[in-house]
């Protein structure tokens, strides 16, 4: 099935705003095995727009328009997709009580505006929204059927998993049990990971099972896509595949599905009844950004201690005397852990010191990360060297700290050697 994306808005043709909504729609079809293949982007011109959805119902089997579907007088989607239809705007009295309760719910009175929202085509297939005001709608233009989505990414991504995709499969008459298995994983490239997972794809014959990447920086995203005759039969297809992949990503594998890193590792101290505190340098404190705000973490969470310098970490822990001269170390690393788990009482104390090179124009530049895990029974450490610019050495410090202490809460090895490190 030939499926087109077509983007509105000026904001978005002019690149005033970043179109994550396409990568979105994109990845989300390919994850179920549709595939697109053309993207238009379109301003909030009248011709412009009628002449973009004519092409498409020419071309494409389905298309999915992002946008233009609010209440100012730039949001054209109804009106020109009427007009591409050949049908009249005709008000859904349906739609417009389901937006005049929106705004009763929040003790609001609707704007006159926002009727335009329950303006339609004539032919529309009303597709409810149930984050927002405006309702996406489905009708035929040319060969195509068109699918009309509001540009807010949480309506659209609501919409999109679960109502148009389950018409789209429909349509193309692929089997409708699928499942998509993730695994996300830290210290691995892309193209490591693809070497590792060689042929693991074949323990399927029958092709039922597509295996896919999405790397972004620091984590991997490992894919597991399996199209059975209904979910038994993908269960089934799945766990030899599965197994494999567990077994040869090991340790790496870090969360699974819906999970995050930091999830599991909140996990593992909620279970352990532990508590934790957090000393970072040089990454704004993103450690215990990611962590401290999960629901549940009130309970584990007691302090975060955040500077640039060293010697006000020191007295931010409560330790004596300047910091060591020289090259940062395991040692300091491991100090100043043990101190803040004492001032702080916490079961586990995490610190991440990193030492930035002295310039951007060094062909090695990077930083060195020392960390170090305290408890009651001593401390774990690990020093590792990240080259690349100062925000790639923040984000895998930030992301080496949180994995490390998800390994040692996990009993395995703090200090593995990862692709993105040089010794």
């Amino acid at each position: 099935m030939r499926i087109e994306v077509i983007c509105t808005g000026d904001e978005v043709l002019t690149g005033k705003i970043v179109n994550t909504n396409f990568s979105y729609i994109a990845q989300k079809l390919e994850d179920v095995g549709l595939a697109v293949q053309w993207e238009t982007t379109v301003g909030d011109d009248r011709e412009n727009l009628l002449l973009a959805f004519k092409q498409a119902g020419q071309r494409a089997d389905a298309v999915i328009v992002n946008g233009g579907l609010g209440p100012t007088v730039d949001d054209l989607s109804q009106e020109i997709a009427a007009q591409a239809a050949g049908v009249e705007l005709v008000l859904n009295e349906e739609w417009l009580k389901t937006m005049e309760e929106f705004f009763r719910r929040r003790s609001r009175v609707m704007p006159p505006n926002n009727k335009k929202q329950a303006m339609l085509p004539a032919t529309a297939e009303v597709i409810d929204n149930p984050v927002g005001t405006a309702c996406g709608f489905a009708l035929d233009i040319g060969r195509a059927r068109f699918f009309f989505t509001p540009g807010v990414p949480r309506e659209l991504r609501r919409m999109l998993e679960e109502q148009i995709i389950p018409r789209l499969l429909a349509k193309s008459g692929l089997q409708t049990a699928i499942h998509l298995k993730r695994f996300h994983s830290y210290g691995l490239g892309e193209s490591h990971v693809d070497a590792l997972l060689t042929d693991v794809e074949k323990l399927v014959p029958d092709g039922s099972v597509k295996l896919g990447f999405r790397a972004h920086y620091p984590q991997l995203e490992t894919k597991l896509t399996v199209r059975g005759r209904d979910m038994d039969d993908v269960r089934a297809k799945l766990a030899p595949v599965e197994r494999e992949v567990r077994k040869r990503l090991g340790n790496f594998i870090m969360a699974e599905d819906e999970q995050t890193l930091e999830g599991v590792v909140l996990s593992a101290l909620t279970a352990r009844q532990g508590s934790l505190a957090i000393v970072e340098t040089f990454t704004s404190g993103q450690i215990a950004a990611r962590f401290a705000h999960l629901p549940g973490a009130e309970k584990v969470f007691r302090r975060g201690v955040v500077a640039r310098d060293l010697g006000e970490i020191f007295a931010g822990v409560g330790l004596d005397g300047d910091p060591p001269a020289g090259e940062l170390t395991r040692e300091t690393a491991e100090a100043v852990a043990q101190a803040a788990r004492r001032r702080t009482g916490a079961t586990y104390a995490l610190a991440v010191l990193i030492a930035l090179d002295d310039g951007p124009d060094r062909i090695d530049f990077g930083g060195t990360i020392c960390l170090a895990i305290g408890t009651a029974d001593g401390a774990e450490s690990r020093r590792s060297r990240i080259l690349g610019g100062r925000e790639w050495v923040r984000l895998g410090a930030t992301e080496m700290g949180l994995d490390c202490l998800r390994r040692y809460l996990q009993g395995l090895p703090v200090a593995e050697r990862i692709d993105f490190e040089k010794t």
